[in-house]
């Protein structure tokens, strides 16, 4: 039988992580105190810190900063606003608004700026085994529609014929670029990317919101995945604002349509129960 000892090391590695040491009287992120962080780093620098295991670079930290105020909102059409606005008239809490929002923001909603990262991380591998920048997008753009349909992530918009966010994101990464605190290369695809779209279509398909912020992500050496993560705790914002308006507001029992309007039905018209087979 595991003596007490065995017993308490078997316990400590169940749950064995680098991101947090606490005792009593002690706490630690990635082995910094928390008393020293408190009041000489801001919250960025921290998600920097807690995710990637090293303190950002001022010069990393605004690129992230950006992307983060960048998507924290896009009004109640967005499913994920409408889903915590809609949950606070159902009597439901901040917490649970949120979590009920968050828990759609997905493959669809929500994830074009990890897949639009994944997209620019494999055009970049074709480019570092001497492909031409051109070659590598078309390459990678037809096999991405062979896979996925005709959808590229993070390009185009329903709403904006340009997205007012990518543009200034976008500049932000070539500025950097130009102070050599980022290579750039992701902005060149991107661009690169939009370019062949417009070819292809006739028409312009620009750079959105997640295709900018995934420039960002990708510039900075973010993991695919990490860049839904992110822009959750983004998004997270503007849900706890509309959440906390809705319930200033009031309201009981909102649904996704206003009192009044009713839904197109398009089944059977109206017809008698048949008797059963009892009474017949």
């Amino acid at each position: 039988m595991p003596d007490a000892q065995a017993l308490d090391a078997r316990a400590a590695d169940w749950w064995q992580t680098e991101i947090i040491d606490m005792r009593p009287g002690e706490i630690r992120y990635r082995g910094y105190p928390i008393e020293e962080l408190i009041g000489r780093i801001g919250f960025v620098e921290m998600v920097w810190l807690m995710t990637r295991g090293e303190l950002p670079r001022k010069t990393q930290a605004r690129l992230l900063e950006a992307t983060l105020v960048g998507a924290v909102d896009h009004g109640p059409q967005a499913p994920s606003i409408a889903i915590a606005r809609m949950a606070m008239t159902c009597g439901g809490s901040l917490n649970n608004a949120m979590a009920s929002a968050v828990n759609v923001l997905d493959d669809i909603h929500g994830g074009a700026g990890e897949q639009a990262v994944g997209l620019y991380q494999m055009i970049a591998g074709r480019l570092e085994t001497g492909s031409a920048l051109e070659d590598a997008t078309r390459q990678e753009l037809d096999e991405w529609r062979e896979r996925h349909g005709k959808i590229v992530p993070g390009f185009g918009h329903r709403f904006h014929p340009v997205d007012p966010r990518a543009p200034r994101l976008l500049a932000l990464v070539d500025e950097a670029a130009g102070r050599g605190e980022v290579n750039g290369r992701h902005a060149r695809i991107a661009r690169e990317i939009e370019r062949q779209l417009r070819v292809d279509k006739g028409k312009p398909i620009p750079l959105n919101i997640d295709g900018a912020t995934a420039v960002i992500y990708a510039e900075l050496g973010f993991p695919a995945p990490l860049a839904r993560g992110l822009f959750c705790l983004s998004r997270s914002v503007g849900i706890l604002a509309h959440a906390w308006e809705q319930q200033c507001q009031g309201g009981r029992n909102k649904g996704p349509m206003p009192k009044g309007w009713l839904w197109d039905y398009r089944g059977h018209p109206p017809r008698e129960v048949p008797p059963s087979t009892a009474e017949s």
